[in-house]
Formats: C-alpha cells, sequence, structure tokens
C-alpha cells in the first residue's frame, strides 16, 4: 500500500500538513493538491487548530513544482485548475498559515510558499522560477510574485530563471526569515506557538480586512477598515476575555460606537459614524 502524497496530523492548535514525496523532491501531485484541500476545510471547522504549518519531507525540498503528470486523457488543463484552486484557498485561509521551507522551493513550490502567511526558511534553502528555462513562464504564481515582489525584481527572477539564495530571497520579500538549519524547528515552533496564543476571531477578521483592502485606492481602504474595527471590537477575543475564541459580544449598537470612538479618540479621521453604525449592524444580523 502507498503512502499518501500528504500527511496531516494536529499538535499543541497547530495542524501540521507534510508533502510526503521525499524521492520526487517533495513535487506536489494531484492527489496531494485532493488532500490539501480537504485537510484545510477539516482544519477549518476545527477550532482546536488555531495556526496551519506547511513543509516538505526530509530535508532536501520543500516543494519542486507541481507534478500534474496524472493529469492525462485531456485534463492537464483541469489539473493546473486544481492547483490555482490550492493556492487561492491557502492565500484567502482564514487562520495563520506558516511555511517552514526544509529545501528546495521552485516553480509551483514558489506558489504553494508565498501563498502562506508566514514563511521561515533555512540558510541554505534555494529558490526559484525556472520554468522559463524549459520554455514554460510561471502564470498561476504570477499573481502571487507580483503582490510579493517589486515589479523589475520579479521581472528578473522569472526572465533568468536562475536560483536564489535564501538572502536573496529575503531582500527580495519572497521570505519572511532565514534561519540556520538547525535552529528551523525551533524558530518555526516558536513561530507557531506565538501565533496559536492569540485571538482567532481578531486574526481571522484582521487577514481577510488586510487581503480585500491590498487593493483599494487609499481613501476607499481607511474608509473599509474604520468599518472591520467594529467587527473586532464587538468579538469577546479582542482583550483576551475568557470564552474569547469564537464568541461575540451581545453588545449595544452604542456600546460598539462608543467602543470604537474610545479606541480612535478621534474623530473625522477614518471613522464615519453613519457607516459604521450600518456595517455593524449588517455584522450583528449575520453574525449573532
Amino acid at each position: 500500500m502507498s503512502e499518501e502524497h500528504l500527511l496531516y496530523h494536529v499538535e499543541k492548535n497547530v495542524g501540521r500538513m507534510t508533502i510526503n514525496r521525499g524521492a520526487q523532491r517533495n513535487a506536489i501531485s494531484l492527489e496531494a493538491i485532493a488532500l490539501f484541500l480537504k485537510y484545510l476545510d477539516e482544519a477549518e471547522k476545527d477550532e482546536t487548530v488555531r495556526v496551519i504549518l506547511v513543509t516538505g519531507s526530509g530535508d532536501k525540498a520543500f516543494c519542486s513544482g507541481a507534478d500534474l503528470g496524472g493529469a492525462v486523457d485531456g485534463k492537464i488543463q483541469q489539473g493546473f485548475k486544481r492547483y490555482a484552486q490550492l493556492i487561492t484557498r491557502l492565500s484567502g485561509y482564514p487562520k495563520p498559515v506558516v511555511a517552514r521551507i526544509n529545501g528546495a522551493c521552485m516553480a509551483g513550490g514558489m506558489g504553494l510558499m508565498l501563498a502562506c502567511d508566514i514563511v521561515v526558511a533555512r540558510a541554505d534553502a534555494k529558490f526559484g522560477t525556472p520554468e522559463v528555462n524549459v520554455g514554460l513562464w510561471p502564470m498561476m504564481i504570477g499573481a502571487l510574485i507580483y503582490r510579493n515582489v517589486l515589479r523589475k525584481k520579479a521581472m528578473e527572477m522569472i526572465l533568468l530563471g536562475e536560483r536564489l539564495t535564501a538572502a536573496q530571497a529575503l531582500s527580495m520579500g519572497l521570505i519572511t526569515r532565514v534561519v540556520q538549519p538547525e535552529a528551523l524547528d525551533a524558530e518555526t515552533a516558536r513561530i507557531a506557538d506565538s501565533l496559536a496564543a492569540k485571538s482567532p476571531i481578531g486574526m481571522k477578521i484582521g487577514k481577510e480586512a488586510f487581503y480585500a483592502m491590498a487593493d483599494m485606492p487609499f481613501e476607499e481602504a481607511v474608509d473599509f477598515l474604520s468599518g472591520k474595527i467594529a467587527e473586532v471590537a464587538a468579538t469577546d477575543g479582542h482583550r483576551g476575555r475568557p470564552g474569547g475564541d469564537y464568541g461575540v459580544y451581545r453588545e449595544t449598537q452604542a456600546g460598539v460606537q462608543r467602543k470604537i470612538k474610545k479606541r480612535f479618540k478621534v474623530s473625522g479621521i477614518g471613522y464615519e459614524a453613519p457607516r459604521t453604525k450600518l456595517y455593524t449592524n449588517r455584522y450583528r444580523r449575520n453574525n449573532l
């Protein structure tokens, strides 16, 4: 009986997903994609899971790309769509996602990595988009690359198809931090434990707001975020209250408004009572 292409287990509020294809340098297969989507759904519903950790088996590769060889008989496009579905799911996931880069991260592996919120890499890891060297182009992951890297550096990486060091990847903004190989597990665990100790509902609302406002004009983004603070202020978890994981305060509308005003301590800057009032009503109607 063959082993599963993706392993999943939960420990200390962390759902760990490990690409289990060491012999193929952890190239992501259709089976692995299906399991990723399955376990992400399970983890989202599991309130004991506060953080997702994504990594590869062994110490040679995090993920060397997408192995869609199983998508035959005219179904190759379906394989691409499934991979696109995975990186979209990860990038919009309501819980924090940490990538533990234990080795080479190439091609489709870059998309998987960039879809995560925090990326911790060992100092000897290599990165790159070598597709151009075989007449291809990093299409789907380009959407993530352009949202994480300055345009000129992104084009340089894609057009040259060269391997990058961890230090280069860090300077470009591809990854969050670099550690020595022997410190990878300890640093990843420290970050995961820190995230797991924070308010899940606060991070959920915050992540949604952060990515939603990314492409908005400045004034629209500020106005949108002034409404989102009402959601955070109305939760039990915003000040570490007991039972504040996913519960919501049964507050009056006026109470929410007073809390928002007290937090801002200003008027007329990023705070518009009528619109926030509307947003609060909508939130209470849908969530209480």
